[in-house]
């Protein structure tokens, strides 16, 4: 069995410490004025960490995000709007369009890399340009993307102490990992041959993004996800008949919004004769930044050990590379 993807889940605390040693290396332009937003552009795994930080500082943070996994940048970006471009690749045929589209309309830009094209255009409109390591998997690298985004929002005043809570986080990864492997193994075995149906509330939503790719990716599994209380207002009709294929999973936070994690309460009550499974889950961490990423560690264990439980290999993509190949064939 390839145990490349345990390897890289298995060494994400490590990734995360080269990745602050790497930021703090970094040396950042002072931007030419105070952004009225910001555009994180990038997809799959180089564009789930935007997804994440726009969901924080929408519930922490003082800036606007909005973040772009298209070929088109939105109509508003102006050169006021401060353009973050994440390709771990540096190849990624959507986020290139936006770059370029960024800077025709004379965007302020940094940009997240390994190399590729994407760092050859910032170097030649001498744009910074963050370079982590490449040659893995991107949904296995979140941890250098991610933390450089939480790195320039830090720097640039837009969150607060959010590199501590990467090391507080971190530091418990370590800590702590018989829990995330024990943990991982127990609930991958009982999703392993349902479809998971994923739910957290508002402010978490990024996380349950996140942990649907790591099962499509990883254990190659469809899944689903929903966020409280939108739920409330259309899916919960859907819940007619009872599904024995069915595992939902309850994603809950001490933060949750009081009302939200009650609608949650009812709803795991309502289904739990619906679905085949119910399952609850309760994050670790002293703040809103530390429990995404106890959700993004122990979600990733759980995908490989489901990976093991299916014998399916974590790293194939060929699927997507076959489209990746069809997509070249066009002008």
């Amino acid at each position: 069995m390839n145990t490349l993807m345990k390897d890289l889940i298995d060494t994400f605390p490590a990734q995360l410490q080269e990745a602050l040693n790497i930021f703090k290396s970094a040396s950042l332009k002072p931007l030419r004025t105070t952004p009225a937003q910001v555009v994180v552009s990038g997809l799959g795994g180089s564009g789930i960490g935007g997804t994440i930080v726009a969901e924080l500082s929408a519930y922490e943070g003082t800036m606007p995000v909005h973040v772009c996994k298209e070929y088109s940048l939105p109509s508003w970006v102006s050169a006021d709007t401060l353009v973050i471009v994440s390709s771990y690749s540096g190849e990624t045929e959507e986020t290139l369009a936006t770059f370029h589209q960024a800077i025709q309309k004379g965007c302020m830009i940094i940009c997240i890399t390994s190399g590729g094209t994407v760092a050859k255009l910032a170097a030649q409109h001498n744009l910074d340009a963050i370079i982590i390591p490449g040659g893995n998997p991107p949904r296995a690298c979140l941890g250098y993307s991610l933390v450089q985004l939480l790195g320039i929002f830090e720097h640039y005043g837009w969150l607060n102490n959010a590199l501590t809570s990467v090391e507080n986080a971190m530091n418990y990864m370590v800590s702590h990992k018989n829990h995330f492997l024990s943990e991982g193994e127990a609930l991958a075995k009982s999703i392993a041959y349902s479809l998971p149906i994923i739910y957290t509330c508002s402010g978490y939503e990024g996380i349950g993004v996140r942990f649907r790719q790591q099962l499509n990716e990883n254990a190659k599994m469809l899944c689903w996800h929903h966020v409280l209380p939108e739920m409330n207002h259309n899916e919960l009709v859907g819940w007619a008949d009872k599904n024995a294929k069915i595992a939902t999973m309850y994603f809950k936070n001490e933060d949750d919004f009081y009302r939200t994690a009650k609608r949650m309460d009812i709803v795991q009550e309502i289904l739990s004769s619906r679905a085949g499974k119910s399952l609850e889950l309760n994050s670790v961490g002293a703040n809103r930044l530390e429990r995404m990423m106890y959700w993004i560690h122990l979600g990733d264990w759980i995908s490989w050990f489901a990976s093991v439980e299916r014998n399916v290999d974590a790293v194939e993509i060929n699927v997507i590379n076959h489209l990746k190949s069809e997509m070249s064939k066009l002008a």
